[in-house]
């Protein structure tokens, strides 16, 4: 890996505010029969822009009743913001001189360019040139455009004047960004702070806009649409400093990637799925993968609707006995605890006439229908309870009654005035029989956030709990930086483009304090005899061949020799195995080595990626790789507790721990073995695949059985 990858210093924020929030703005290719460059250009005034707008135009002389003028270079001042919109051969020399009068940004509207042809391509490598030429910055191409609800709409399809919110949506889709995110949020009373169509990235990327909208306190939570990232490294520490820092990101990712160009040797490489290396990459850096826009919203909004939760002890009151066992349910499903509701709080609860509950409360709590008349009497015995850290109110009843206008006041109040997180699950009715009145559940949800589905208001809970537990957990770690800077890249000079040979492998692994099972080379059967004897029967005997990775598929492998007669049996038998399918040329030896003992397999290896140069992989190894068909992906340098979060997600941790009468094996001598592959995989770019399988974890710690090792061209 380069150097700029992983021990660079933190990515740079960029200067994006004469993009979100400009004094004056340039529009060329301006014209009112334009759909793009005209609509955007009526709702940048109809929804309050303020500043100062230039259009440009050779063919028209006025437009929107302001001057229009020929040139960009012509306008009486430097703009904060040039807005594109000609053809696109055009779009490269308009960009170029908007840079040499000092334009600090280019917002691209014109598509045309790396999504279209050669030619399309050829403009994008131009643009991108123009951008580090002249210093100016580029939204797009091919972009649909931007938003600032605090600055400037700066889009040609908003139906509605944005509503200040605390949400920051990034999307590589601009017609998902304006036309699904917008406008399903805005009927649902949700509030964008930020929308960016980020087009083609010719220059500006999706990383930056999630590096500035993370350092604006305007921002609570960003969201992201992520069709695939061209620096993924670059991605994980802006992410990761984001997730410090105090600001969650979640994101839709789709388009799971195709498998890796290079083809796979080891088995390793078999077990590391198309999209594992953005599950790991999320998992590492605490961002949350959500599976749908729906669901994005849902957790976005209770991001923004509290302050940060303590914890995740939940405690729900519902009107319907029904609609709580379900919440019961989806709460264990997703890891929330449900303490129980007793000593003075129930007592206080039982003592409310209206509830006609005899005996006593579960949580979650049925207060049936009756409770809705108490709802602050009930808040207030439950908000006063130290054992909760936040509270669902789920009403199952119609929102749109003259009943509802008294539940929808009393939470209000309950929501705003409470200490802890508060969420509203209003299942019943929405719709009121005269549409041209505003019924009181709406009214609520224009105030405080208010889910219609179970599932979807648990998910939004457990997003803040998790989000809590994720930041915690990457905060006490060390960052990506520091984890590159500490690694000590070994002086090696291996070979390259081919599987190497035990002589060349063995002081890699050696560099990196990777245990192998004492291995000696013979070339003749006098000498494999001799090794037996040096390193104790039985041994096993396996051919040493680059052309020959996968030997035991062969034959050329002979296991449990025990005599020196058994040993020139093995060594001849070997060598005519491989001999079958590669050259003597193609044969450096036998290796002799001991039978290794009863333990854990164990399996161990680096494999090339398609979005990262490597991902290291560990799960169950020998028989166990098929039959329990789980692993665990992570992307190389990680710390010891990354590593073992990994071993634990598999079932490495039980089959280490739980022995059935036998002592329990290390846990933390695998997490060892593992961060030092980690650190090979990091430090040592000559290396494409590493596969160490089986490992075996016994009571003196793990070794490998077997390495194989491939390098990159």
């Amino acid at each position: 890996m380069e150097d700029t990858d992983l021990s660079s210093a933190d990515p740079a924020i960029p200067e994006l505010g004469p993009l979100f929030d400009p004094d004056s703005v340039a529009v060329v290719g301006a014209s009112p029969d334009s759909f793009y460059s005209g609509n955007l250009v009526a709702n940048l005034l109809d929804y309050g822009f303020e500043g100062t707008l230039y259009p440009v135009n050779p063919g028209r002389d006025e437009v929107w009743g302001r001057e229009c003028y020929d040139d960009i270079d012509d306008l009486p001042e430097t703009v904060d913001l040039a807005v594109v919109s000609v053809p696109r051969e055009y779009v490269v020399d308009v960009v170029a001189t908007a840079g040499e009068q000092g334009v600090p940004v280019a917002l691209v509207l014109t598509a045309g360019f790396s999504e279209a042809d050669e030619e399309g391509q050829r403009l994008s490598s131009r643009l991108a040139e123009t951008a580090a030429a002249t210093d100016i910055r580029i939204v797009g191409p091919n972009c649909i455009g931007v938003m600032a609800a605090r600055g400037a709409t700066l889009t040609s399809t908003c139906s509605r004047q944005p509503r200040p919110g605390r949400i920051g949506l990034v999307s590589q889709s601009g017609a998902l960004a304006f036309t699904t995110f917008f406008e399903r949020a805005a009927d649902r009373d949700l509030h964008f702070s930020h929308i960016v169509s980020t087009g083609n990235e010719a220059d500006l990327t999706l990383t930056d806009y999630v590096a500035y909208l993370a350092e604006q306190g305007t921002v609570d939570v960003i969201c992201t649409y992520v069709e695939g990232i061209d620096d993924p490294e670059r991605f994980m520490r802006v992410a990761e400093r984001a997730t410090r820092n105090g600001t969650p990101v979640l994101t839709v990712k789709i388009g799971q990637s195709d498998l890796a160009e290079e083809a796979t040797l080891s088995h390793t490489g078999s077990l590391t799925g198309s999209d594992d290396a953005w599950r790991a990459a999320f998992d590492q850096t605490g961002v949350q993968r959500v599976p749908d826009i729906p669901d994005l919203l849902s957790r976005a909004t209770a991001h923004t609707a509290s302050d940060t939760v303590d914890g995740d002890r939940l405690c729900i009151a519902s009107t319907s006995g029904g609609l709580a066992s379900l919440l019961a349910d989806m709460a264990a499903e997703r890891d929330l605890a449900l303490p129980d509701i007793d000593g003075a709080t129930e007592r206080t609860l039982l003592d409310i006439d209206e509830l006609l509950t005899y005996g006593g409360f579960n949580n979650p709590a049925d207060i049936r229908g009756y409770g809705a008349e108490v709802l602050p009497e009930i808040a207030d015995a439950l908000l006063s309870d130290d054992a909760f850290d936040a509270y669902v109110f789920a009403i199952g009843l119609p929102g749109v009654d003259d009943r509802a206008e008294t539940i929808a006041a009393d939470l209000e109040r309950i929501v705003t005035t409470a200490d802890d997180p508060v969420y509203v699950l209003w299942t019943g009715r929405k719709e009121p029989d005269d549409p041209t009145v505003t019924p009181p559940y709406a009214r609520l949800r224009e105030s405080v956030p208010v889910y219609e589905d179970p599932g979807r208001c648990l998910d939004a809970v457990a997003s803040t709990t998790e989000y809590v537990a994720d930041r915690d957990r990457v905060a006490a770690r060390p960052s990506r930086r520091e984890l590159a800077a500490a690694l000590d890249v070994p002086d090696l000079d291996l070979p390259r483009g081919r599987v190497l040979e035990w002589r060349e492998t063995e002081p890699l692994l050696e560099a990196f304090d990777i245990p192998v099972v004492e291995t000696r080379v013979a070339t003749d059967s006098e000498a494999a005899v001799a090794a037996a004897e040096a390193v104790g029967y039985p041994v096993v005997l396996k051919i040493d061949s680059p052309a020959l990775p996968h030997r035991t598929d062969v034959g050329a492998v002979a296991l449990g020799r025990d005599s020196p007669e058994a040993v020139h049996e093995a060594y001849r038998d070997v060598r005519e195995a491989a001999l079958t399918h590669v050259d003597e040329s193609d044969v450096a030896g036998v290796l002799v080595q001991p039978m290794v003992g009863n333990g854990v397999e164990s399996i161990l290896g680096v494999a090339p990626g398609d979005v990262f140069d490597s991902l290291v992989t560990v799960g169950p190894g020998g028989v166990l790789v098929e039959a329990l068909d789980e692993s665990a992906t992570l992307v190389p340098p990680f710390s010891p507790a990354d590593a073992r979060r990994a071993v634990e997600g598999t079932a490495l941790a039980d089959l280490l721990t739980d022995r059935r009468g036998g002592d329990a094996l290390s846990v933390e001598d695998l997490v060892s073995l593992l961060v030092n592959v980690g650190d090979l995989a990091a430090s040592v770019d000559a290396v494409a695949e590493l596969d160490l399988n089986p490992v075996v974890i016994a009571a003196d710690g793990p070794v490998a059985v077997d390495a194989l090792v491939r390098t990159r061209d």
